[in-house]
């Protein structure tokens, strides 16, 4: 179930967040299939792997234990991933003004929500606030393997120094992707589950949401303060949840 365009990102992203390829130089060809077939026509990516052994049925399964949705999860989820994917390594720092840009740009990448007011986004930035790569999907998880899949044909993986904006909620399942792509500071629009607080707090994340610059600019973070700027500083609406700044 997804938005169709950007379907070869979309593979690519949805077997590295899974844990079924590692990297680039796991594919060797990546296309959309040919058909006969009207109604499967564009709807078909076939992967060949350098390995042949990635094709093994046994590993095609949910490697994190998540749903296609909102994580059903719990401790051992946490646990399984945190055994999966190293901790992210300290750095970068940005500014409030940082995320404010990031929250304003994202906004302008939908046009299909505008369109629409059905999809959500998800968008990649360097570490002031630029804009990479945006992508729409009908699933926010979708899209935010069609960011990081794109990142991954382009060989940028891993994405130490970037900033991940989504719109909508921030679920485990797309803290859990992020975490993947080694992005260290993820930021949405409006709040994210406990389970995705605590996944980010246990793997160093800066986790950052109901972040918004209208009527008013505001933002509340979750986990990793230390990678915002003057965050003992910020206003008492922006200070961290759970324990003190």
């Amino acid at each position: 179930m997804r938005t169709p365009g950007d379907d070869l990102d979309l593979a690519a992203g949805f077997l590295f967040t899974e844990g079924i390829i590692h990297g680039l130089a796991d594919i060797a060809a990546i296309t959309h299939c040919l058909t006969d077939d009207p109604e499967a026509e564009g709807n078909v990516v076939n992967v060949n792997p350098v390995d042949p052994a990635l094709v093994d049925p046994d590993r095609w399964r949910r490697n994190f234990f998540a749903t296609s949705s909102c994580g059903v999860c719990g401790k051992a989820s946490i646990d399984q991933v945190r055994r999966e994917i190293p901790p992210l390594a300290p750095g970068p720092r940005i500014s409030p003004d940082t995320l404010y840009r990031v929250a304003a740009e994202l906004r302008g990448t939908q046009e299909v929500f505008s369109a629409t007011g059905g999809l959500h986004a998800a968008a990649l930035y360097d570490a002031v606030g630029y804009l990479e790569t945006a992508r729409e999907d009908i699933g926010r998880h979708n899209a935010v393997d069609k960011v990081i899949g794109d990142a991954l044909r382009r060989d940028q993986l891993p994405l130490t120094d970037r900033i991940l904006m989504v719109s909508g909620r921030l679920s485990f399942e797309v803290v859990q992707k992020a975490l993947a792509a080694s992005i260290p500071i993820v930021a949405a629009v409006s709040a994210p589950s406990s389970l995705a607080v605590e996944l980010a707090r246990a793997a160093g994340m800066t986790l950052v949401g109901f972040l918004r610059v209208e009527p008013t600019s505001r933002f509340n973070v979750y986990s990793g303060a230390e990678r915002i700027d003057d965050a003992a500083e910020l206003p008492r609406r922006h200070r961290l949840r759970g324990y003190p700044v």
